[in-house]
């Protein structure tokens, strides 16, 4: 599923117009995202917890020439899912 038949599939299911459900989930991805760049944690009880973890500087290797670089340090999103989404999937 891409973002336009997510979108589709909110507006069916609130009983919203297309533009209205694309609105909406244009905004929550939006705060989700300006509430990592903050470094805060968003958590949705029984669907999941969105944060931004620290990834350490690191050397690596270029693959085309074997030369080592050096990777700086950086923030990445990461999702751990909650309880009730996990259950939803196995079950």
């Amino acid at each position: 599923m891409n973002k336009q038949e997510f979108i589709v599939a909110v507006a069916e299911q609130a009983n919203l117009s297309n533009v209205e459900a694309a609105r909406a989930v244009n905004a929550a991805l939006d705060i989700i995202q300006a509430q990592l760049k903050s470094g805060d944690k968003v958590v949705l009880t029984g669907f999941g917890q969105f944060e931004a973890r620290t990834r350490a500087a690191r050397t690596g290797i270029n693959p085309a020439t074997k030369e080592s670089i050096k990777i700086p340090a950086c923030k990445v999103p990461a999702f751990k899912a909650g309880k009730g989404l996990k259950d939803a999937v196995n079950a």
